[in-house]
């Protein structure tokens, strides 16, 4: 791409048109800006991957003229891929001191830590710094996390409002409440375009706050006789702090289940939060009496390596639940997650554990905006532009008709790849380019459209089968080909003899084959592979990933 020189451009590679994985890029004078850089995880979409996260070849091939990484806070879909891609970039990274604690442990628990060679700048809350031609504020939110941090991004093309995640929480227990007056002083300077978080919009009304909810959790708990596990995301300090006031106001011992929480809190504490919150291990709160414990845990999204669907599965080491005990799901469904979420629900149930959900009560206040403060934002801010992010397509439509209705100039309704001006004239998508996934395959990250990926995908939906020939040089079979099938037909078992039909079709389409042909082992390989997925087609409608290894002798 060429130098666009005064252009102000917009581009997401993550988080738009999706929910997570939030990679996003502005352009100017010659230079990029990145914000956040997450992961989001598989759906059981490929095979042994549980980890997704943006393809960062477009800036990759651009990283000398990268000035820096800015992440607005510390959810692991806007800084989780930081220590995998981070290499791939080497540019100064930029955040709050509680975001850089939780982002050093990461790079710190990598299999080859390299804490020690990303320069990360901390940034106090409001604080305000130049990167390149970029000249950035911070403006404290509230979320579901300590020191969401909007970025005011100040280039002589404009101004940009790029909120991250947020909500106007009145009372969020823990950090201070939305800047409300830096926010109305942005809007009173000129806003060209802000950049904004769709989670939320399809909701009427306001989010809800953290204050409410602890009182509502307290009535709740209050009336349990068993143990009590309270399943949430791991990072939500203010959920957090609540379980163990709850604990305590309830007779109760609180206890922390999972890795994730334990380092959450030990950062929390670090940067001064959660200093007044104690919490057991499990292995001690074992010891105490059922109507005594109250348990932290994850796993609210059913992930199979997180605290909750392991202790449910009886693989937790210090934590059983049994007939009477209280599972509160504290947390959203996030898209996709409906199946993983509802399997470990009915194995609750069919432990005889009580499952409470935010539709049985009032256990959970998103850290997203509802309608109602999306409009109070566009209110304060007056933005000429209005570009959605952060929310599948239905989400992104319907939040530009609402900056609409507020009478925002205009709205582009922002997708991954799409290369946004913002100015100078009208804003407008001015080209596209390549924008993937990565996936974390082991300790590789590979392409999701590699053919890596496509192979897995077909062996794990219709098995495989690998034949081995051994022919000779002018490529007549000179012994009965040998099959080994997988996935296929029903154990080692070959009803009806299908592996000698298969065998059969393998022969014949070998023998039938030109003499000249028969030389060319290439040729050879791929008649043979055709004739094995023709033939478990026809006895079993399916086409099985092949295989065949030829032996020349």
């Amino acid at each position: 791409m060429t130098d666009a020189g005064g252009e102000l451009l917009f581009l997401p590679l993550g988080g738009s048109g999706e929910i997570g994985m939030n990679l996003n890029l502005y352009h100017y004078a010659g230079k990029w800006l990145m914000v956040d850089l997450g992961i989001t995880f598989s759906h059981h979409d490929v095979p042994g991957v549980d980890v997704l996260m943006p393809d960062t070849a477009f800036i990759e091939e651009r990283a000398a003229d990268l000035v820096g990484l800015v992440v607005t806070h510390a959810h692991e879909d806007h800084v989780g891929a930081v220590p995998y891609l981070w290499p791939r970039l080497r540019c100064p990274v930029y955040t709050t001191g509680f975001t850089a604690s939780v982002l050093r442990r990461k790079l710190r628990e990598m299999e080859k830590p390299i804490e020690d060679e990303v320069p990360i700048h901390e940034i106090p809350l409001g604080g305000r710094f130049r990167v390149g031609p970029f000249d950035i504020e911070l403006i404290t939110l509230t979320h579901s996390i300590p020191e969401p941090e909007a970025l005011v991004i100040r280039t002589g093309a404009g101004a940009v409002l790029h909120t991250g995640d947020w909500k106007l929480d009145p009372d969020p227990l823990v950090g201070p409440r939305a800047d409300e007056a830096a926010l109305r002083r942005v809007g009173d300077e000129g806003v060209l375009a802000m950049v904004c978080d769709s989670t939320n919009v399809l909701r009427p009304g306001h989010s809800g706050s953290e204050g409410a909810l602890r009182k509502s959790l307290l009535e709740l708990v209050g009336k349990q006789t068993g143990r009590v596990v309270i399943a949430c995301f791991s990072s939500n300090i203010a959920r957090l702090e609540t379980i163990a006031e709850v604990a305590r106001k309830s007779g109760r011992h609180a206890s922390l289940v999972g890795r994730s929480l334990w380092r959450m809190y030990d950062a929390a504490r670090e940067n001064g939060y959660l200093l007044e919150a104690s919490f057991l291990h499990p292995a001690e709160a074992a010891y105490l009496p059922p109507d005594k414990v109250l348990l932290a845990c994850t796993g609210s999204q059913g992930e199979l390596r997180a605290a909750l669907p392991r202790i449910v599965a009886g693989d937790h080491r210090e934590v059983v639940l049994e007939r009477g005990d209280t599972a509160i799901f504290s947390s959203r469904i996030i898209p996709g997650n409906e199946r993983d979420i509802s399997r470990l629900q009915n194995r609750l149930v069919e432990l005889g554990v009580e499952v409470i959900t935010e539709e049985d009560h009032f256990v959970h206040v998103s850290g997203h905006p509802n309608r109602d403060e999306l409009v109070q934002m566009y209110q304060w801010v007056r933005p000429q532009v209005a570009v959605p992010v952060h929310g599948e397509a239905r989400h992104i439509r319907e939040h530009a008709a609402l900056a609409s209705e507020c009478q925002v100039p205009q709205a582009i309704e922002a997708r991954n790849g799409a290369m946004i001006r913002l100015a100078p004239g009208p804003a407008e998508v001015v080209g596209e380019v390549p924008s993937g996934r990565l996936a974390l395959d082991g300790t590789r990250l590979v392409r999701m459209d590699s053919s890596a990926f496509r192979s897995r995908n077909r062996m794990a939906w219709s098995g495989v089968a690998v034949a081995t020939l051994v022919v000779d040089e002018w490529g007549r079979l000179l012994r009965e080909p040998e099959l080994t099938v997988r996935g296929v037909t029903e154990g080692e078992e070959d009803p009806g003899g299908v592996h000698e039909d298969v065998l059969a079709a393998i022969r014949a389409a070998v023998d039938d084959m030109p003499r000249g042909a028969r030389t060319d082992d290439a040729a050879v390989r791929e008649i043979a592979r055709r004739a094995i997925r023709r033939s478990f087609r026809a006895s079993h409608g399916k086409r099985p990933s092949a295989e065949v290894h030829l032996v020349r002798l």
